[in-house]
């Protein structure tokens, strides 16, 4: 597989007001030691079921003979925040040094760590690249991150870290390119990106904090199902573009938005039998397709009832319409027996086997 995204834990030291998900907040005392615990308890069960190897065939870069290149893949893990005490040490580190462990004579694997960049230490960066992290993704630069408001501020903390990683022998990545080709870089290297107006997700998805808020702008021509951390390839996991999104307590999505309801659960079954049990349905395969629009054409909901079905108010009582709105009411709607159905028959032809 290309790419997972991986929320190992929900504990965050901030609480941003355009989240999409409002489980990433402060937690204290218990309710720390609850959000911890989850993540170290489910993280080896879905570590092992994880593909066996983290490598795909590159559709976009074939060779000379037609044939296509094997490439490596990558995890990204994530939060909340990944680096803040304690979880870097009780979850991430385990997590990364699990997974080195799991894809080392498997072809390997690319450890991505995303991070909002202020926990960033020296000791820190030195102690991922210790463990092999391919690169360090820095998520915060845009004006919703409190203290990085306004350019003159998030140079200056770009100009801050940029100085710790070349320090420490990391190079640039060339992500914002918007190519392929950082995804053979050799690393390690480090990259910056957020919410800005003209980033992929600019526009903010109607989902946590951010739609309570009222701060999502996209309308219908804005088709996040078809960009990238959308779901358009998600079954696909052999090739390039392929990427699904895990949650701390195994939940497992075809997109980093994150449907209504999970595909199914990393801690009981593995990610290759839930993705193959979803291939040939219409559902998922019009979610593959990156046109969710479709997705009920077989169930009643012609392409005009979807449409009407993304139509809203967002909590600030404004007229909204985006295909994501029209995805939660189908999954409300129609989807979560099918789901159930899809996992009952996956653990039956396990049981068979």
């Amino acid at each position: 597989m290309e790419s997972i995204y991986w929320v190992m834990a929900w504990a965050c030291h901030r609480k941003c007001r355009h989240c999409y998900e409002d489980r990433f907040r402060p937690y204290v005392r218990g309710a720390l030691e609850a959000v911890l615990a989850e993540a170290e308890r489910n993280a080896p069960r879905i570590i092992a079921n994880l593909p066996p190897s983290m490598t795909y065939l590159d559709l976009t870069d074939p060779n000379e003979d037609g044939t296509l290149p094997s490439k490596t893949g990558r995890i990204i893990l994530s939060g909340g925040e990944s680096l803040m005490d304690p979880v870097r040490e009780r979850v991430t580190y385990p997590v990364i040094e699990r997974l080195i462990a799991k894809y080392r004579d498997a072809g390997g694997v690319k450890i991505v760590v995303q991070t909002t960049g202020d926990l960033l230490t020296p000791a820190i960066v030195e102690e991922l690249l210790a463990r092999r992290v391919w690169m360090i993704s820095v998520a915060s630069i845009d004006d919703y991150h409190v203290g990085l408001e306004g350019e003159a501020k998030q140079k200056a903390f770009m100009a801050s870290l940029t100085a710790m990683f070349e320090a420490a022998g990391m190079r640039a990545s060339g992500v914002a390119q918007q190519n392929r080709k950082w995804l053979d870089e050799a690393g390690p290297l480090y990259s910056f990106f957020g919410a800005s107006p003209d980033a992929w997700i600019g526009k903010i998805w109607p989902r946590g904090r951010g739609w309570q808020n009222g701060l999502s702008t996209a309308t219908m021509a804005d088709n996040f199902c078809a960009r990238w951390s959308g779901a358009m390839n998600f079954l696909n996991h052999q090739y390039s573009g392929s990427e699904v999104s895990i949650e701390p307590d195994g939940a497992v999505y075809p997109c980093c938005i994150k449907t209504k309801l999970p595909i199914g659960n990393l801690t009981e079954d593995g990610l290759i039998d839930i993705l193959d049990s979803l291939a040939g349905d219409p559902v998922y395969e019009a979610l593959n397709a990156g046109q969710p629009q479709r997705m009920g054409l077989t169930h009643g909901w012609s392409l005009e009832t979807f449409l009407e079905k993304s139509r809203t108010t967002d909590p600030k009582g404004r007229a909204y319409a985006n295909l994501c709105i029209g995805c939660d009411r189908f999954h409300d709607e129609v989807l979560k027996p099918r789901i159930e159905a899809a996992a009952a028959r996956r653990r039956a032809r396990i049981a068979a086997e």
